[in-house]
């Protein structure tokens, strides 16, 4: 019965994505400066977003990744179907020095 709840838990929790974007190095201050800072209020203020982060790879500084958590998998998809998140990522994507990857991930045990 414990492991019937724990996978009910991991089922309806709330998910993280992390995206992986590799930018060409004159295709990454244009993102970071432009596209990222006119952005991030309105995706973070973006109904079932809880939380979302930029981060700098420490090998690479043309590779960032995307950091949210969000509601639960509906939400995200809410989100990526927005007209908010079409405009941002065809901003985005003409910068890439390669194809981004992107992860959904739920947690399966986390400190008490």
């Amino acid at each position: 019965m414990l492991l019937k709840r724990r996978i009910l838990y991991v089922c309806t929790s709330m998910i993280k994505r992390i995206v992986k974007m590799t930018f060409r190095p004159d295709g990454r201050a244009p993102f970071v400066e432009e596209v990222f800072e006119q952005s991030k209020a309105q995706i973070r203020a973006f109904p079932g977003c809880r939380h979302m982060e930029l981060l700098q790879y420490t090998g690479d500084p043309n590779v960032l990744f995307t950091f949210s958590i969000w509601d639960d998998e509906a939400a995200l998809k809410r989100y990526r179907q927005s007209e908010l998140f079409q405009g941002t990522w065809a901003k985005t994507k003409a910068l890439f020095a390669e194809k981004a990857e992107a992860w959904s991930v739920v947690v399966l045990d986390e400190p008490g």
